[in-house]
C-alpha cells in the first residue's frame, strides 16, 4: 500500500467530537490497541513509531503512546479499551482487525478512532461508507480477509494433483464464516475441503490430527490476527507434518512458511507524513483553528463539509500485483 494512503486518515481529526483542551494531558496520548502479542506485532509497532518521527512526534517528548496487547484472546479487549480511555488518549489506534475495531467502538462514541481491518467496515457496520466513514471511525482496509478464494486458487496451480485441502479456521473471528463460504464457493468440484478449528494454542495439535487423518494434501490458513500472533507455532506444525500451506501475511513466509498472499503490514503501520498525524496534534490543542482549516481543505477539494462526520475517507490498497515470488503480494520463503 502506498504511504499516501493514510495522507487524510488523521489530519482531519478536528472534525470530530473531541474533549475539552481542560481535560487533556499536557501531552497528546495515543491509545494503541492491539489483538496480537507484543513480539508477535513488533515490527509493526516499530514502523507505527517510525512514522510518528518522520511527522516530528517523537514518543516521550511530545507525544505519548499507550500500548495493550490482546495476545490473540479477544474477549480482552474491551477492557484494554476502557483501559485506554480511562488515561485519557486522545485518539485511540485500532489495530491486528476487526475484534480491535468492534471493542473500541464500544467504548467510545466520541473519541477519534483509526483502524486497521481486512473486512469490508461498511458490511461490518464500522463506517456508513468508504467516501463518508462518518463518526469518529475511520481507517484503512487492507486485502486480506477477502483474499481466500485467490489463495486457495494459487494452492491449486502449485499443486494441481491434490484433492483434498485444510483450511484452518478461528471461530471465533468475526469473519469466520464469510471467509468459510468464500473459499468453498471457489472450490471446484475436484476438492474436497477440510475445516478444522483452532481459538486457542491446546486447538492446533488435534486440528493438524485432524487434517492428517483426513489425508489433506494441502493448507489455507484463514485470515485471523489470532493466527498471526501464533505463526511460528502454525509454519513449524506445517513443516512437522510436511503439509505445503499458504498463509495471508509475508511474515508468515519469513517465518518459514511456504507462501503467502497479502498487503504489506510494515507499510500499512508507517502511513503518517508531516500534515497527517500533526492534524490530530493540533486538534487537541486548537480545535477552531484546525476545523477552520479542515473546511478549507474540504472546500478546495470540492467536497461538501458533513457535521459530526469522520474527516478522512476509508481507505483501501491501490494496487494489487498479481502472484510471484518477488511481488508485492505473494512471498515465498527461500527455505520452502
Amino acid at each position: 500500500m502506498k504511504r499516501r494512503a493514510f495522507i487524510t486518515l488523521l489530519g482531519g481529526a478536528a472534525a470530530w467530537p473531541l474533549r475539552a483542551h481542560a481535560q487533556q494531558p499536557a501531552m497528546p496520548v495515543v491509545g494503541f490497541l492491539q489483538s496480537g502479542s507484543p513480539g508477535g506485532t513488533a515490527h509493526m509497532v516499530a514502523a507505527f513509531q517510525t512514522g510518528l518521527r518522520e511527522a516530528g512526534y517523537i514518543e516521550g517528548q511530545n507525544v505519548g503512546i499507550i500500548y495493550r496487547f490482546a495476545d490473540g484472546q479477544y474477549d480482552r479487549l474491551p477492557v484494554l479499551a476502557a483501559a485506554l480511555l480511562h488515561s485519557q488518549v486522545a485518539v485511540l489506534a485500532a489495530t491486528g482487525g476487526d475484534p480491535a475495531v468492534v471493542a473500541a467502538r464500544a467504548a467510545t462514541a466520541t473519541i477519534p478512532i483509526v483502524f486497521t481491518t481486512g473486512s469490508d467496515p461498511v458490511a461490518l457496520g464500522f463506517v456508513a461508507s468508504l467516501n463518508r466513514p462518518g463518526g469518529n471511525v475511520t481507517g484503512v482496509v487492507l486485502l486480506t480477509s477477502n483474499l481466500g478464494a485467490k489463495r486457495l486458487g494459487l494452492l491449486r496451480q502449485l499443486l494441481p494433483k491434490v484433492d483434498a485441502v485444510g483450511v484452518l479456521v478461528n471461530p471465533t473471528y468475526t469473519v469466520a464464516a464469510a471467509q468459510l463460504k468464500e473459499v468453498e464457493a471457489a472450490a471446484s468440484l475436484n476438492v474436497r475441503l477440510i475445516v478444522t478449528n483452532a481459538s486457542a494454542d491446546r486447538d492446533f495439535a488435534p486440528a493438524f490430527a485432524l487434517l492428517i487423518q483426513e489425508r489433506a494434501g494441502a493448507l489455507l490458513v484463514a485470515a485471523d490476527p489470532f493466527f498471526q500472533s501464533r505463526r511460528d507455532q502454525i509454519v513449524s506444525l506445517a513443516a512437522r507434518h510436511a503439509i505445503p500451506a499458504i498463509y495471508e501475511w509475508r511474515e508468515y513466509a519469513v517465518a518459514g512458511g511456504l507462501m503467502s498472499y497479502g498487503t504489506s503490514l510494515t507499510a500499512a503501520y508507517r502511513p503518517f507524513d508531516p500534515e497527517t498525524f500533526g492534524g490530530v496534534i493540533e486538534a487537541i490543542h486548537e480545535v477552531e483553528a484546525a476545523l477552520s482549516e479542515f473546511k478549507e481543505k474540504v472546500v478546495r477539494e470540492g467536497e461538501p463539509a458533513q457535521e459530526g462526520d469522520a474527516a478522512a475517507p476509508a481507505e483501501q490498497p491501490a494496487d494489487v500485483i498479481e502472484p510471484d515470488c518477488d511481488g508485492e503480494l505473494v512471498w515465498c520463503s527461500s527455505e520452502s
